[in-house]
């Protein structure tokens, strides 16, 4: 098992934290005061609902959401990985040949232009 340098780490973050600006501050601010405003709700969600019992059609609807998120999320990855493979996610490259002129375009009057 490798030995995590906590250390060095830790001095990393710290030299990461001096370079930041005004504006990343401000949002990292905003970020943990929104995780603290999402915990509280579930606290106060959790707490309020003490005594009720889910039924089994809860349940199920809950069952069908998961798998339903699963398959999306599944598919999607598999189609971002071909995607990548198959070598969609490429630049786009100009691929001219004779049939693409068509007489009196500006492609047309170029290609027939001597050269300079």
């Amino acid at each position: 098992m490798p030995v995590i340098p906590w250390k060095s780490l830790w001095q990393e973050m710290v030299s990461d934290a001096r370079t930041m600006g005004a504006g990343a501050y401000v949002l990292v601010a905003a970020l943990v005061l929104m995780l603290v405003a999402v915990i509280v709700v579930a606290i106060l969600g959790w707490s309020s609902a003490e005594g009720t019992d889910v039924p089994s059609s809860g349940y199920a609807a809950l069952a069908i959401g998961v798998v339903f998120s699963m398959i999306c999320g599944v598919g999607l990855m598999a189609l971002v990985f071909y995607s990548s493979r198959a070598g969609y996610d490429e630049p786009p490259k100009l691929v001219s040949d004779a049939t693409d002129r068509e007489p009196g375009s500006e492609r047309d009057e170029l290609s027939h232009r001597p050269p300079e």
